[in-house]
């Protein structure tokens, strides 16, 4: 039987799919609404980490199919972007679920903050000497990220290779998929072997977050920036009130 608790999962997962296909953070969303539910902290990370992955192959193929990403960058940071992933998973298990928590609640703003810096436009002389260099390190540092916390990475990995390596957003938005595919997928096969991922959840999830991100995707080729901002407008409202209602319950 389908709880009132499992639905509103579900419509959040769909959104968070959508959220992630534009801008990335769509794990911003789903994750807070995960730990409300009453998953322990490392089960919500490994869960939300199994949905985004099944989700992101969705809009990673429509950005493949129209021919939106770029290739050189992925080969250039895929390596070290799996490296940081692994780590940052590995690392991860170290921890209580008490002292995850914790760090959540201090990643979180972090997160969020790195989603809204304002930006300006980035310069497109860059010589491929100097790319050669902060590609590999830019997706190290957020591969670990990923594969530690991940919800914002997404955005982050986007504004980096808008702001870094000169793509434009578009772009940038569609290379990033590639990425945040492959290191989830890293990150997913640690958690399962560690047994902290919900798999019914996750699929039912999963199948609500891959309808969102094959939206998205087709949106964002549509209408190229536009709806960024207002995508994070809505999950970040969401988020402040989850956490809100979350720390309040816990006084």
């Amino acid at each position: 039987m389908i709880t009132t608790t499992t639905i509103l999962l579900l419509i959040t997962s769909f959104a968070a799919g959508f959220i992630d296909s534009i801008s990335g953070g769509g794990g911003l969303l789903l994750l807070p609404a995960l730990l409300i539910s009453g998953l322990p902290p490392q089960t919500a990370i490994g869960t939300n980490k199994f949905t985004a992955t099944l989700g992101l192959s969705s809009s990673l193929l429509n950005f493949i199919v129209n021919k939106k990403i770029d290739w050189q960058v992925v080969r250039q940071g895929i390596l070290p972007s799996l490296a940081g992933s692994l780590l940052g998973a590995k690392l991860l298990l170290l921890f209580s679920n008490e002292t995850v928590g914790k760090i959540i609640l201090v990643l979180l703003p972090l997160a969020i903050a790195a989603t809204l810096w304002p930006h300006k436009q980035a310069e497109r002389a860059e010589s491929v000497q100097v790319s050669r260099i902060k590609v590999p390190a830019v997706c190290l540092v957020i591969g670990f990220y990923d594969g530690f916390f991940g919800p914002g990475s997404g955005s982050i990995l986007l504004l980096a290779l808008y702001l870094f390596i000169g793509l434009d957003l578009v772009k940038a938005s569609a290379t990033t998929k590639a990425f945040s595919f492959l290191t989830c997928l890293t990150s997913v096969v640690v958690f399962f072997s560690n047994g902290i991922v919900l798999l019914s959840l996750g699929l039912l999830l999963a199948a609500a977050n891959i309808a969102g991100n094959f939206l998205g995707s087709k949106l964002v080729m549509q209408k190229g920036t536009k709806i960024v901002k207002a995508c994070l407008a809505v999950s970040l409202a969401i988020l402040f009130a989850s956490l809100s209602a979350k720390y309040l319950m816990n006084k």
